[in-house]
């Protein structure tokens, strides 16, 4: 008598999400033109849980995209236009008095959304832009003496114009490093440029767009990230990476060691091991390549680290110290 342990069952369907990915950037195309790198950033934000912040010259669709990407979500969306008057009440919510009821009730603010657009948030004051934090790191918001737990998938999706400085308030080093990314978004090409005015131009354009993704499929795709290998030289290498940030006399990087006043957090090393996963993902892999951590290191690390005042004299930019951080760190 032999005992057979195999089943008759059919194995479970693993979901291929990577098609409707795909469709995913079809939709935004439609709408959206040649801002494909912002739109990935996005994505691998959505995808691993991380803020993200834009950072561009008016003009380049910021806004577009990331309102565009909500409609191709079954999430619940909300933007806040940040300006110098708001106050915290007006994001996150307050106590009104019920005449009818002769009680105080709880009227929640535009925070209580899958997706959050901030709009030039760094034209609010820093008793806004606190309003934030607690939201963003323990997705949580406390309003009189109750907390309220935020609807998952929760994501903050912020915008900043360099240009103008007046009346602008620079956000704070601890609100910065909450941001998994800060993507700088570039001028278009020429090509997509004239695309863009020959779309816009036609006063009968709609822009309509599909929603493809629900919230199941988001964290089907995060638990798929999730088993994305990465070796442990890999994250040793990251570990290296994020240590010549704060160090870079040790890496034989001697002259940026009077430029830099802090390096990254520790919140760096665990978004750039995030994201290289999922950048590995969007490109069909299960496996991660070095490749992959060298792609998102800029976008990771150039908001984390702080130089001192001779860098600015000297036009040294982080992003320089990460591209030489980048040359010299080896893969041992």
């Amino acid at each position: 008598m032999s005992l057979s342990f195999v089943s008759d069952a059919p194995m479970p369907e693993v979901p291929d999400y990577q098609v409707k990915i795909k469709q995913v950037f079809a939709e935004v195309g439609k709408v959206v033109v040649g801002q494909q790198y912002m739109v990935g950033r996005l994505l691998i934000g959505l995808f691993t849980g991380g803020h993200i912040l834009l950072e561009g010259v008016p003009g380049l669709a910021k806004t577009l995209t990331i309102s565009t990407l909500s409609k191709v979500l079954h999430l619940h969306f909300q933007r806040v236009q940040f300006t110098p008057d708001l106050l915290p009440s007006d994001l996150v919510g307050t106590m009104i008095y019920n005449q009818n009821q002769s009680e105080f009730e709880v009227k929640k603010g535009p925070i209580f959304a899958n997706l959050v657009l901030a709009d030039e948030v760094n034209r609010s004051p820093a008793k806004v832009q606190s309003a934030l934090l607690e939201a963003m790191q323990e997705k949580q918001v406390t309003i009189g003496e109750t907390t309220y737990p935020l609807d998952l998938p929760f994501l903050v999706l912020a915008t900043q114009n360099p240009v103008e400085q007046e009346g602008t308030y620079p956000l704070p080093e601890a609100q910065v490093d909450r941001f998994m990314m800060k993507v700088f978004v570039d001028y278009l090409k020429k090509t997509d440029e004239l695309e863009v005015m020959r779309r816009m131009a036609n006063m009968s354009f709609e822009g309509g767009v599909n929603p493809i993704l629900t919230k199941e499929d988001i964290f089907g795709i995060r638990q798929q990230i999730n088993q994305v290998q990465i070796s442990e030289t890999l994250e040793k290498y990251i570990i290296e990476l994020v240590f010549a940030t704060r160090k870079p006399a040790e890496y034989d990087l001697a002259e940026f060691q009077q430029y830099v006043q802090f390096g990254v957090s520790p919140r760096a090393s665990i978004a750039l091991h995030r994201a290289a996963k999922a950048v590995a993902y969007l490109d069909e892999r299960d496996y991660v390549l070095p490749e992959d951590i060298k792609e998102v290191a800029t976008d990771v690390l150039n908001h984390r680290i702080l130089l001192t005042y001779e860098a600015e004299a000297d036009g040294i930019r982080t992003q320089d110290l990460i591209e030489a951080i980048l040359r010299k760190v080896p893969i041992s």
